[in-house]
């Protein structure tokens, strides 16, 4: 543990990916235990121990253990904004100390679950009075299922790569699929023979980055294939050994929640992965995000769902084609095996191609992505038909020309601290719009404005309180910002009656005056020009 929260500092003090991926690599170097490097790689791809503990009972052990106040402990928890962390400095000093290894202290995470209250008390206070500061915070975030660090999967299989001697790109599909260091170990994971061996094992996902501005600057148009940018659920496709398989963008195997693809199993030669969008689809045209959000997170899906939101993988590029790894091919080529695969399987009505926009003048393709919303689409894909299937975000070769998002108006009326580095700023903002005399909440939003601008509002926001709920602050109704969001539908669950997609600010408007804010009745109107 002390390996792990060594490295933790590390990573938690510096903002520069050259010297997170150096931490990660000088610890996978350093640390023997293969134990302790295989719940690393597992805690970094977000593969956690389940809660064992719930926050109210840790809120009550820690202010006991402490000697504090409960509200001491609350209210150091709104100026600090993350309850591991909270827990952790109001602690006194550890009394003894003790050497397990991070796999050790993730068994004792696990045996919690067959505590009952009295053990897990006494079980974590024993913890905490042999870890410092660090490896407290640490165990607080694994027994709350909560542990997150600030380095992304990508950095973390660089820097393995570094300290192993194998490649990036094979060490990233290694990674990919439904393992858990409980049923494997470093060995036979790292330097297992094969990175197929798990039939059901996906390839890393390819992403692209937002294409700010025209694509002019892209060069010559022939280069490049256009499609849609469908709005549904990223997923794999993948038929070996008889067997099919689903998995998301998210590596969450999801091939019981769409059943309909099930005949794809004999449909789909052996060896092949296909990578589409889950899209809820009928009638010749896709039905729309909110839709299949009423399929997502069921347990169970009843066959009156099935019927209502019946979805097609709309099908994009080929990874995997009679067993052999095919990303390197260029796209174009890729392209061609996959429309003969799609055609030869003969079922438009669970599996469709998408379909390229034929243009030849940058401006066609502006026209075509301003139709966009029309079908049910997010934007444009521009894809370099010379491109290989790469891992992870890359530049270049894949762009998404995304709509101009839909914007209103609002006026802040609650705030609320943020967490981790901004917890002593206020970040979390409550927005309302006019109903005559009164402004209605109809969303929140936390993103979009910079540093300088959330310290300017902190300030305003401590002088201008009016009222105070626990760490939210009522404020009075002045600042206006532009809320820009990118689909908006009917909720019965608002007071305003609608729900938005991925709000965020888009601006300060410090020249509009509270009263110029946009009504109810202008956001009814942009629900039925664009709501689902």
């Amino acid at each position: 543990m002390k390996h792990f929260a060594a490295m933790f500092r590390r990573l938690d003090r510096t903002t520069k990916t050259n010297e997170k991926v150096a931490a990660l690599a000088d610890y996978f170097v350093a640390v023997t235990e293969e134990q302790d490097k295989l719940w690393t790689i597992a805690l970094l791809s977000h593969r956690r121990p389940r809660r064992t503990v719930n926050s109210r009972l840790l809120r009550e052990w820690a202010a006991d253990y402490a000697g504090i106040d409960p509200w001491i402990l609350e209210e150091s928890y709104h100026v600090v904004g993350d309850l591991a962390e909270t827990i952790a400095l109001v602690l006194p000093p550890p009394t003894e100390a003790d050497d397990r290894s991070l796999s050790a202290w993730i068994r004792v995470v696990e045996s919690l679950a067959e505590y009952d209250e009295a053990g897990k008390r006494e079980a974590v206070l024993a913890a905490w009075q042999v870890l410092e500061t660090t490896e407290r915070y640490l165990f607080n975030k694994l027994i709350t299922g909560n542990f997150r660090v600030g380095v992304s999967q990508k950095l973390m299989t660089r820097a393995l790569s570094q300290a192993t001697g194998i490649e990036e790109t094979s060490l990233a599909h290694r990674l990919m699929g439904n393992w858990t260091p409980n049923d494997t170990t470093f060995q036979d994971l790292i330097h297992g023979a094969s990175a197929t061996d798990d039939i059901s094992r996906p390839y890393p996902f390819y992403l692209a980055y937002q294409l700010e501005g025209p694509p002019d600057g892209l060069g010559n148009p022939a280069d490049w294939q256009a499609e849609h940018k469908w709005d549904g659920i990223r997923g794999q496709l993948i038929v070996r050994d008889g067997s099919l398989f689903v998995w998301s963008r998210g590596e969450e195997l999801v091939t019981d929640k769409y059943p309909e693809y099930a005949p794809l199993a004999d449909l789909l030669p052996d060896g092949t992965v296909v990578d589409g969008e889950i899209l809820p689809y009928a009638a010749g045209a896709p039905l729309g995000f909110n839709l299949l959000q009423t399929r997502i997170g069921r347990k169970t899906l009843s066959k009156k769902i099935l019927q209502d939101v019946p979805v097609v993988l709309m099908a994009y590029d080929l990874l995997e084609l009679a067993g052999q790894d095919i990303r390197q091919w260029p796209l174009a080529r890729r392209r061609e095996a996959l429309e003969g695969l799609v055609q030869d399987a003969g079922a438009e009505h669970i599996l469709r191609l998408s379909p390229t926009v034929a243009w030849e003048k940058w401006e066609d393709l502006a026209a075509e992505r301003a139709t966009a919303r029309a079908q049910c689409s997010e934007g444009l894909m521009l894809k370099h038909r010379d491109s290989p299937y790469r891992q992870g975000r890359k530049k270049g070769d894949w762009w998404k020309w995304k709509v101009d998002p839909l914007t209103i108006d609002a006026v802040m009326i609650y705030a609320q601290r943020g967490h981790g580095r901004r917890a002593n700023l206020y970040t979390d903002f409550t927005f309302g719009v006019w109903e005559g005399e009164q402004l209605v909440p109809f969303t929140k939003a936390y993103s979009g404005l910079t540093d300088q601008e959330f310290n300017r509002i902190t300030n305003w926001v401590r002088r201008n309180t009016v009222e105070r709920f626990g760490p939210v602050r009522s404020v009075k109704p002045e600042l206006v910002f532009e809320i820009g969001f990118e689909g908006i539908q009917a909720s019965g669950r608002h007071k305003s009656g609608v729900a938005l997609r991925f709000p965020r600010m888009l601006r300060w408007r410090e020249d509009k005056p509270a009263s110029e804010a946009n009504t109810k009745e202008d956001l009814l109107a942009i629900l039925a020009a664009y709501g689902g």
